[in-house]
């Protein structure tokens, strides 16, 4: 069994709060002592306070924002993966089961979302093409 300090990451918009799990007290409690915050785009790592994180910690942060980046990657791919498949029945929703008074709430913005998808899409494509 290990004997290092078991760390609690909270995670949270860009990054996470770091928690050092704590049992060692008289009342046998777990208690969470804030160790650093992580920022996931930069992979920065800052030290709460006067906390002084192990090498051990350090590293096991590390591997913790390798992991959530993957995990957050793959998130992305599905969130794509579910808009196709959302375009796709929003097609069917207009042509089969939408009264007039949904087309004329809906369909300026859905055209505008469309639009500006489709613009980035080409412009990115032929960036793509031109290198």
């Amino acid at each position: 069994m290990s004997t290092a300090t078991p760390l609690y990451f909270r995670a949270r918009d860009n990054g996470a709060a770091v928690f050092r799990v704590e049992t060692d007290n008289r009342q046998r409690r777990l208690e969470l002592r804030q160790l650093a915050v992580i920022n996931i785009r930069s992979g920065e790592i800052k030290p709460h306070g006067q906390q002084v994180p192990t090498n051990a910690e350090l590293e096991e942060m590390q591997v913790w924002i390798s992991t959530r980046r993957d995990t957050l990657t793959s998130r992305e791919a599905d969130d794509i993966a579910r808009t196709v498949d959302a375009i796709s029945a929003a097609a069917q929703w207009a042509q089969a089961r939408a009264s007039q008074h949904d087309i004329d709430k809906f369909a300026d913005p859905l055209m505008m979302a469309m639009h500006d998808l489709r613009a980035v899409l080409i412009r990115r494509k032929l960036d793509n093409e031109a290198e």
